[in-house]
């Protein structure tokens, strides 16, 4: 079975996580394998211009058939 990674996330409205600053919503890929989906989340999630507390990504695989 083949797999493709997403990094999907932003900035969320408060410390639960539970919603989005609208239009901040970011979704790269599809990576082919997991280490270019971790670089990406590393690039997103260390960006020097975005220091908040609130600002979260995930990766997310999808199953292929």
């Amino acid at each position: 079975m083949t797999k493709r990674y997403w990094v999907i996330g932003g900035e969320y409205e408060g410390p639960d996580f539970r919603a989005l600053v609208p239009g901040t919503g970011t979704m790269a890929g599809p990576f082919e394998d997991e280490r270019r989906a971790r670089t990406e989340w590393t690039r997103l999630s260390r960006c020097p211009e975005s220091r908040s507390a609130t600002l979260r990504y995930s990766i997310a695989a999808e199953s292929l058939h």
